[in-house]
């Protein structure tokens, strides 16, 4: 009797599932970083300075910080799919509804922190969904492939927003990104709203892995915060926000203050260092797990992707101040983005390897470190430039980059001591 017919890879409901994941991450970071041009006009009509820009840059990392260890645990009780609906309904709405009076500050800090919180949700939902859908021989390939819509989202958003301030101001920008958000929120219920049909454990070792365990909602909480490999996890993901993070926010002052080009003027070369990220990203997936096919051990294959990626980062962030022109500060953005991209094929996959059960709370761990490094990133930059004559000095500018690229080295070095590659068991020792 010959086996069922396999259906074509596009039916597979689990490509389905990674499919949105992916455009939620896409219109997440399209918020995030039209919220940046969209401020970035508000200030300057209202006279504000770098220092309160940064303030106010940082209040989202305040919301999105507190919220990523109980959106982890919730989204481990009770289920990804729910917080995803409660987060994307949430930040829609607040982001309608943020004041564009830049000098009404206090309502559009109260505004982000709202955002943020209701955001915190969406990473932790995301990978608790990743862990109960995707079995572990395509882990990397789909993290890779869903956080890679982070970096299109923000190039979409370089791309077509500034226009959108310049002829109808920065308010249609905020109600523009909202309505993308409720959009997606519909196409979700639609996607998401069946469970998955078989544990992993149960799935045959062509799509699963024998002996992988089920999710277990009790969280070994004193297990993870005494686990090295975890702790070199979360120490990556800061270091590796804090770049971003500074990036993401300051990129818009960068290219006005310090190159003496407005983003609305530069056309397609302006979602170059985004695009690049998001082809590196997945990149860093692939080259992981074909490292790992062609026999290095899972840790050496997440370790090798990892430091290639930071110390590639280090390199073009220490050149971004000395940029002579458009062309190379175009060209230094970009390749420090994209090894940054690159990276994550190594920390940002590796949770699955050592706490597959728990997933979603270790990601939420560690990005609420993340989160923290957006909230000291955004703020210090601003206090550099104010320190160093300014957004037009390169002064401040060559000690922020500094910071991150020396951040970068030495997150790279402690996955490099501290990462395994292997299932880590997190239960407390047996009483005597």
């Amino acid at each position: 009797m010959e086996p069922p017919a396999q259906a074509p890879w596009w039916r597979e409901r689990r490509y389905h599932i990674v499919a949105v994941c992916f455009l939620a991450t896409f219109t997440m970071y399209v918020e995030r970083q039209g919220f940046s041009i969209a401020f970035t006009a508000m200030a300057r009509s209202a006279a504000i300075d770098e220092g309160v820009k940064g303030s106010v840059f940082s209040d989202f990392y305040w919301g999105y910080g507190l919220s990523q260890i109980p959106g982890g645990a919730a989204a481990q009780r009770l289920g990804g799919h729910w917080m995803l609906l409660v987060s994307f309904l949430l930040w829609s709405m607040a982001e309608v509804l943020t004041p564009t009076d830049a000098s009404y500050t206090l309502g559009v800090a109260t505004a982000r922190v709202l955002v943020g919180a209701a955001q915190g949700f969406i990473i932790p939902s995301v990978h608790t969904v990743l862990a109960q859908w995707i079995p572990p021989n395509e882990r990397a390939k789909a993290t890779s492939a869903t956080t890679s819509g982070m970096y299109l989202g923000s190039a979409s958003a370089l791309y077509f927003l500034p226009s959108v301030v310049s002829y109808y101001g920065p308010g249609r920008v905020l109600k523009l990104v909202g309505g993308l958000g409720l959009s997606w929120l519909l196409l979700w219920l639609c996607v998401g709203r069946k469970p998955p049909p078989v544990r992993l454990n149960e799935l045959p070792v062509a799509v699963g892995h024998k002996g992988q365990p089920n999710v277990d909602n009790a969280i070994p909480w004193r297990g993870m915060f005494t686990a090295l490999p975890i702790w070199a996890i979360v120490l990556n993901n800061f270091t590796f926000h804090y770049a971003v993070y500074v990036v993401l926010n300051w990129l818009p002052t960068y290219f006005h203050s310090l190159l003496q080009q407005d983003l609305a003027d530069l056309g397609a070369v302006k979602t170059v260092p985004f695009l690049l990220m998001f082809i590196t990203s997945n990149a860093g997936g692939w080259a992981g797990d074909w490292l790992i096919m062609k026999g290095a051990s899972r840790r050496a294959g997440r370790v090798i992707v990892n430091t290639a990626g930071f110390w590639g980062a280090a390199l073009f962030l220490i050149l971004m101040p000395f940029a002579g022109g458009v062309t190379s500060g175009v060209l230094y953005t970009s390749l420090a983005m994209g090894f940054l991209g690159f990276s994550r094929g190594g920390f940002s996959v590796n949770h699955m390897d050592v706490t597959p059960g728990h997933a979603g709370v270790v990601m939420g761990f560690s990005n609420t470190a993340g989160t923290i490094s957006g909230v000291i990133g955004a703020q210090l930059t601003g206090y550099f430039l104010e320190q160093h004559g300014g957004s037009t000095d390169p002064a401040g500018w060559i000690v922020s980059f500094f910071v991150c690229a020396a951040l970068a080295v030495l997150g790279s070095i402690a996955f490099i001591i501290c990462a395994k590659g292997r299932q880590i068991d997190l239960a407390p020792p047996p009483q005597r």
